[in-house]
């Protein structure tokens, strides 16, 4: 032990080898970075001048705060050739946790207990480098051991490799097709691995205003997902001067609810809550009810004694964005009753009134931004604000019926819409107000497209004059998510429209299936930043509280506004009959893994639906691993197999009762440690007022043995 007048001890994170600069700019066009040659620091203005091989001169503030840095870049000259700015890379020695979404290296080790991150500070600075095209990095496997004790690495594999994700590339369970620890899934690249395991954590801001074209895939190492070449749309006023990160570091085992809980509350950023915790917060994470089977007579009472607090009406299928509604869900009067029940079948409105007296929200899965064949902006009066690939002219006139339609140009048209799943039947192109299928482009002059069907998803055959502009419209996938992708304005009105649904129909929950569609505009995260902040603005004006979300994905730009991630499920995230992790695929073990590095409550999917067989055992392990690893799930409530259930009341009450001690934050870290280990076997008794007891038990719950008595402050126990 030290004594009182010892100097605490020094470490140094920097690796001698690889210096990190301050600031870097990008010229995209010869995808070249530029690092300062010179700097010079005044003190009275606390600013860096950076001085630059190509001439330009950066002005970078950086001001100290008590627990991190703040730097702002607040000019640039000259920009010409200069695309964006990136903040370092900044390269660490640590080569414990990487965390890619948000941009963090993290050594979990009791011996260093550090981690060092950044956090964009406005939604033009984004997690990753300034060469992620289109602004959203590849989804893929890199080989990183996190121990290299516990997880050496055969002789065939080196740090930072990189291997394709699993499957066909549609199948989105089979994308994870890799159970060793080494294999780890990338949901971003804020964070980077070099040969030799150690993380580096970047961000970067992109002048978004001049035209410029992406050849973009998410997943580009699949021909079923090959890249297509995008003109991405300019937005005028938003560019990289004002980017602006913190940069942080801080104790791991603090690092979130101390530092970086400051960072967003000082900075203004998204501090979404539940109950009265940031969302961040672990003692705030909750599971949800899901429902399964359209009966709803007692999912409400279930659920409340569950003490969970939302509902997702799974069941109830999409909502799809369509503005002609105006957010009614169930008719401006309200007269249709999808929620099936034996007192009187109910609007969303109705039952969302109904749960309020429970204390409980509702919520529904939208396609997020699929503008489905008829709706609004879609058919048969598609939308001018649509988001489209390409845009040539008609080089001949047509007339209703004519199908040989020549084009003045027929670079990229045989590339089939989207970069994912590219679907044959959503290749089409808008010229006016009619959408009209092709699929290919004939070799010679003059180029016409092939396979022609006019008036497509029932528009209006019309004539169009040589030299009307033809739009090759950007689209998603089939599998019922048919739809067109808006562009940056029409999706800020979706966004809108979203909110405008929950004002109405009292919902507050959303699962974003099609999250990733919020990409397919070439804007990446921007795109997803901008889409939640106007859903987030809208919900405020209209007097909405916060919209609880999961989704299909987890991205830097979600990361401050979803609560969680529940995708997935059953077998596939966790199996609590053989006790581990993604017992099926590997997609429980790499999504645990992505979200327990990012500081984001880890998910186990629609997962543990109740039946004959369910006892109280199984979800009081179910509670404990929810608890330990910090998890949240989606528990699947059907009514009529609930009511099946011989333990329903005693599974409810255990519950509730491991729920009610999280809440309270009764678990220290080192009782966590065991929870979390897919091993032990617990039951908790509630005792007195803000006691509990933790008992450690068999596989079937009996023969207990107390471990721990927690709460008033006190946990007594524990290994």
């Amino acid at each position: 032990m030290k004594n009182a007048t010892e100097t605490p001890r020094q470490r140094e994170f920097s690796p001698v080898d690889k210096p990190s600069p301050l600031l870097s700019l990008y010229d995209g066009k010869k995808d070249k970075y530029y690092h300062p040659i010179k700097a010079s620091y005044e003190k009275a203005k606390q600013t860096f001048t950076l001085h630059y091989a190509n001439g330009s001169v950066a002005i970078v503030s950086l001001i100290a705060h008590k627990k991190y840095f703040k730097l702002t870049l607040l000019s640039l000259s000259p920009a010409s050739g200069i695309d964006g700015i990136q903040w370092g890379a900044y390269h660490t020695n640590i080569t414990n946790l990487f965390g890619e979404i948000i941009g963090v290296a993290r050594d979990t080790s009791e011996a260093v207990n550090y981690a060092i991150g950044m956090l964009a500070l406005n939604d033009n600075t984004l997690g990753g480098t300034s060469e992620t095209i289109a602004d959203a990095a590849p989804f893929q496997y890199i080989i990183h051991s996190p121990d290299k004790k516990c997880f050496p690495l055969p002789a065939n594999l080196h740090e930072g490799q990189i291997f394709p994700i699993g499957g066909d590339g549609i199948n989105d369970v089979a994308f994870y097709a890799h159970k060793e620890a080494y294999y780890r899934i990338l949901y971003g690249n804020a964070a980077q691995i070099d040969d030799q395991g150690r993380i580096s954590i970047a961000y970067h801001s992109r002048d978004r205003e001049p035209k410029r074209e992406v050849y973009f895939s998410l997943i580009p190492n699949m021909a079923v997902n090959t890249p297509n070449h995008l003109e991405v749309q300019p937005l005028p006023g938003v560019n990289y001067i004002g980017s602006s990160v913190a940069l942080w570091g801080s104790p791991d085992s603090t690092a979130l609810l101390d530092v970086m809980q400051d960072i967003v509350l000082s900075e203004g950023l998204p501090y979404p809550t539940i109950n009265g915790k940031w969302v961040k917060d672990p003692s705030a994470f909750v599971p949800d009810a899901m429902t399964v089977g359209m009966v709803y007579d007692s999912i409400l009472p279930y659920t409340k004694q569950l003490g969970f607090k939302a509902i997702s009406l799974y069941d109830q299928g999409f909502i799809k964005p369509d503005r002609g509604n105006e957010g009614y869900l169930d008719g401006k009067n309200f007269e249709k009753k999808p929620i099936k029940m034996a007192s009187g079948d109910k609007s969303h409105k109705e039952f969302s009134e109904l749960a309020g007296q429970y204390g409980l929200i509702i919520g529904r899965t939208p396609i997020t931004t699929s503008l489905a064949p008829g709706t609004e902006d879609a058919s048969p009066f598609p939308s001018d604000s649509l988001c489209y690939q390409q845009k040539r002219l008609l080089a001949r006139s047509i007339a209703p019926g004519d199908t040989v339609i020549v084009v003045d140009d027929p670079k990229y048209l045989d590339e089939i819409a989207s970069w994912e799943g590219h679907s044959k039947n959503l290749n089409m192109i808008k010229i006016g107000k009619e959408l009209i299928y092709y699929l290919g482009v004939s070799k010679k002059p003059p180029y016409r497209l092939l396979n022609v069907k006019r008036g497509y998803w029932n528009t209006t055959e019309a004539n169009h004059a040589a030299g009307d502009t033809i739009y090759k419209l950007q689209v998603t996938i089939n599998y019922g998510y048919d739809g067109l992708i808006p562009n940056m304005q029409l999706q800020d009105k979706i966004a809108e429209y979203y909110a405008t649904i929950c004002k109405i129909n009292g919902l507050a929950y959303y699962d974003f299936d099609g999250q990733e569609f919020l990409f397919n505009n070439g804007h990446g995260y921007y795109s997803v930043k901008r889409f939640f902040r106007k859903m987030f603005e809208k919900g405020k004006e209209l007097g909405v509280p916060y919209i609880r979300f999961t989704g299909s994905t987890l991205s830097e730009g979600s990361w401050h506004y979803q609560s969680i991630w529940n995708v997935g499920g059953g077998k596939n995230l966790y199996d609590v009959e053989t006790r581990e992790w993604s017992s099926a695929t590997s997609q429980g073990k790499d999504l645990r893994d992505v979200t327990y590095a990012n500081f984001f409550p880890v998910g186990m999917g629609a997962n543990f639906p109740m039946n004959e067989k369910s006892t109280v055992a199984h979800y009081e392990h179910i509670q404990a691993i929810s608890v330990g690893v910090g998890a949240t799930y989606s528990l699947q409530l059907n009514q009529k197999d609930v009511e099946n259930c011989p333990q329903k009341y005693a599974i409810f009450k255990a519950v509730r009762t491991w729920e009610n001690a999280r809440a309270a934050k009764a678990f220290p870290h080192r009782i966590k440690k065991e929870l979390a280990d897919p091993a032990n076997q617990w039951h908790l008794e509630e005792v007195g007022s803000g006691g509990w007891r933790l008992y450690k038990t068999d596989i079937d719950g009996v023969n207990s043995v107390l471990f721990a008595t927690l709460g008033g402050g006190v946990v007594d126990g524990g290994k």
